[in-house]
């Protein structure tokens, strides 16, 4: 297993329409690839973690980087792993914008969950140290 995390800025920033539609592509992409993660997205910025296969993870990066709606791609993390920390899902994901707080398919609540109360049974990884910094800070 791999892991790699990346940030990036939005060239427009996306309306919820266009994230619905980034979602849904990036479950079709990642689920047909074996790749699970996080992909949070608040005030024109992402921040993505991808979990798969070395090779799967790193093809699904490359796509990525020549998607012409991201600029400013940064590779943040890139590690093999022991094990998944997003098993659930091709792909979690929360729209922040006032219109869309309503949850459906693959969105989920990480982002408006306080980070007090999120579970901590151990030390967080360097994964979730960036998550958490990228909520609190954007």
């Amino acid at each position: 297993m791999y892991s790699l995390t990346y940030v990036s800025s939005a060239v427009v920033p996306f309306t919820t329409q266009a994230l619905r539609d980034l979602l849904s592509q990036c479950c079709k992409h990642n689920e047909r690839d074996g790749i699970t993660g996080m992909l949070l997205y608040k005030d024109g910025n992402f921040m993505q973690v991808l979990e798969g296969e070395e090779s799967m993870v790193r093809s699904a990066h490359l796509r990525i980087h020549s998607d012409p709606r991201h600029r400013g791609l940064i590779t943040m993390l890139k590690d093999p792993i022991a094990e998944r920390q997003f098993p659930q899902s091709p792909m979690g994901f929360r729209d922040l914008s006032a219109n869309a707080r309503a949850s459906s398919d693959g969105y989920g609540d990480f982002l408006n969950i306080p980070l007090p109360d999120y579970p901590r049974d151990a030390p967080p990884s360097r994964v979730m140290r960036l998550l958490w910094t990228f909520k609190e800070s954007m």
